[in-house]
């Protein structure tokens, strides 16, 4: 998983949102972020396309975590908890994956343990190899 790690750090956007791996395995995944001045909105709080963009994140190395490229065709989020400060933490898992088309739950929690946000996201097991990626 070490190599999934290293090819997940070529995800710019992630990076420049300070959006870190913390563990990838086998159809889950963990990843972190340290919020700033720069993930809140106009009245304080963490905006919503933050907390998409880290849940995504996780989504992404979750279902990318198998042998074959995989891409969302569907995703959806809810937001529980209003957050200004701290670190969040996303927790990506598959839930059902038997063939092309795979389904993924990913919970977003600050500090204190609370579910900030509930994500789910639908994805395509592609033809193509991730290794060929590399």
């Amino acid at each position: 998983m070490d190599e999934l790690v290293e090819f997940f750090k070529r995800d710019l956007f992630a990076a420049k949102n300070g959006i870190e791996t913390v563990e990838i395995g086998h159809g889950w995944a963990e990843a972190r972020m340290e919020l700033t001045s720069e993930h809140l909105n106009a009245v304080g709080t963490v905006h919503g396309g933050a907390l998409f963009s880290l849940a995504d994140f996780a989504f992404a190395m979750a279902a990318n975590s198998g042998p074959q490229v995989t891409v969302a065709i569907n995703v959806s989020i809810s937001y529980f908890k209003a957050v200004k400060s701290g670190v969040l933490t996303a927790s990506a898992r598959e839930v059902s994956g038997g063939g092309r088309i795979a389904s993924y739950t990913v919970e977003i929690h600050d500090e204190a343990g609370d579910l900030v946000a509930l994500f789910q996201g639908m994805a395509y097991r592609k033809r193509d190899r991730l290794k060929d990626l590399f």
